[in-house]
């Protein structure tokens, strides 16, 4: 593995590392705004890893699927980053705390509703991820030296098509309540 591998894989670390100090901080400790900093710190992570990605590139370095997968991370990041860092405060406060009620089940269109706030997610997800790819593509300007990234769009293309049918199967097919 090459050392945007490394980075990616230390970023996504350092993103749930500062999510569960941010919690325990804030509600074992007592301690509201260090934990709110804490919790604050996961775009300054998405910035570390944007800015040595984009550095690497500058050196000359041949764009791999590591790259492309560091903006779909930073995509995904900013997306789903409030509702990842909801859901795990909401966890945290039901099975560690032990109070508030506990996460709900969804089923039927209630599931289906939940799910395609999901999809809108991941199209903002796409957007700023193939952005990033795209002005990459473009400010390299060498189609053989990007062509792992142009790839990488292809593919995320393709999963949310998937993702597309299936959110839309949820509406036709809702997911029926576990008796």
């Amino acid at each position: 593995m090459n050392g945007i591998t490394w980075m990616i894989i230390a970023c996504e670390i350092g993103f749930w590392i500062a999510i569960v100090a941010g919690l325990v901080t804030r509600y074992l400790f007592k301690k509201e705004k260090v934990g709110l900093f804490l919790l604050a710190m996961t775009p300054v992570i998405d910035l570390i890893l944007l800015l040595l990605t984009g550095l690497d590139l500058y050196r000359g370095a041949e764009a791999t699927t590591a790259h492309g997968v560091a903006a779909i991370y930073i995509g995904s990041s900013i997306a789903f980053g409030k509702s990842m860092i909801e859901w795990a405060d909401h966890r945290f406060q039901y099975y560690i705390l032990k109070q508030g009620a506990k996460p709900p089940k969804r089923y039927s269109y209630e599931y289906a509703r939940h799910y395609a706030k999901g999809w809108l997610r991941h199209i903002l997800a796409f957007v700023i991820g193939t952005g990033l790819l795209a002005a990459t593509i473009f400010v390299i300007d060498d189609a053989e030296r990007t062509a792992a990234l142009t790839g990488i769009i292809k593919v995320w293309a393709l999963a949310l098509g998937i993702d597309t049918l299936v959110a839309i199967s949820y509406f036709i097919w809702p997911r029926p309540e576990k008796t």
